[in-house]
């Protein structure tokens, strides 16, 4: 019971991209043990870009909240977690096609999980939600606010009295 009070209190988000990226490096396992002829080689490139993409959705992670506090140098910190990721990732994609550790095509498929793992977050979502037993809050309407005093209660709403429309001779 301590591990799922642990996994209670970390990033939920995260913890849900990583379950997708898992769930999609097992799918893509099960395609290549059908289909493909060089399966280690297949298995290898896969896990080592599913595992870059579970690195690089933590760095991202971080940069965001670096960001979110850092005002307006934030367009500055996020470009360069962006530039730095992808280069780390271009860097092992050259590596892995010189030795031939892997196949490079399937580290970038293994990679394409980061992707694909933002489209199928609603299911890990609830995936997670039934494996903790939480419920997701239910939203409620925002109370109305009063007017302050001497200010009209239609004003600031959009509406449109019928002398503000233009009339059609005008047009």
């Amino acid at each position: 019971m301590k591990s799922m009070e642990t996994i209670k209190k970390t990033d939920r988000t995260l913890l849900e991209m990583h379950m997708g990226q898992l769930f999609f490096g097992l799918v893509c396992q099960m395609f290549g043990f059908f289909f493909v002829q060089d399966r280690w080689r297949y298995a290898a490139g896969l896990w080592l870009g599913v595992a870059c993409a579970m690195a690089a959705a933590v760095h991202m992670s971080r940069s965001l909240g670096k960001a979110l506090s850092a005002g307006e140098a934030a367009a500055k910190i996020l470009t360069r977690g962006y530039l730095f990721r992808y280069g780390v990732f271009v860097l092992i994609l050259i590596i892995v096609s010189v030795t031939g550790a892997a196949h490079p095509l399937t580290v970038f498929l293994g990679y394409m999980s980061l992707k694909v793992t933002a489209y199928i977050q609603p299911f890990t979502h609830k995936v997670l939600n039934r494996l903790l037993h939480v419920t997701d809050p239910v939203p409620e309407p925002m109370p109305a606010s009063e007017p302050a005093e001497g200010q009209d209660p239609q004003e600031g709403q959009g509406s449109l009295e019928k002398q503000d429309l233009p009339q059609k001779d005008s047009l």
